[in-house]
């Protein structure tokens, strides 16, 4: 059984930050890339950042040089530090990894429950 439980939501006020976690727990073996998505009211689930085992990242347009997303391979854990947070980044941030579980394993991919991002006055 592997989980993803992410931590660090919250109401914040327009230009403010927040730091999101996700950490991955159960039977791993490696995690490959790992990712945060978000999903705002009425609208389809978006890709935020992603950051594979080596490091390399890849942002969307939108947070680019707002958002940073890093890991701790160690911890099984990855990081969204938002910076300068606008009204348009509330929504709903999940975790997604690609994770085996045993050596020479496919990698399956695994979702979190969720937090709940508020950018408000």
């Amino acid at each position: 059984q592997v989980q993803l439980v992410e931590s660090g939501g919250g109401l914040v006020q327009p230009g403010g930050s927040l730091r999101l976690s996700c950490a991955a727990s159960g039977s791993i073996f490696s995690i490959n890339n790992m990712a945060w998505y978000r999903q705002a009211p009425g609208k389809e689930r978006e890709l935020v950042a992603s950051i594979a085992s080596a490091g390399w990242t890849k942002y969307a347009d939108s947070v680019k040089g707002r958002f940073t997303i890093s890991r701790d391979n160690a911890a099984s854990t990855v990081y969204l530090q938002m910076n300068s947070l606008k009204p348009e980044d509330t929504a709903v941030y999940y975790c997604n990894g690609d994770i085996l579980r045993r050596w020479g394993d496919y990698a399956l991919n695994y979702w979190g429950k969720g937090t709940l991002v508020t950018v408000s006055s």
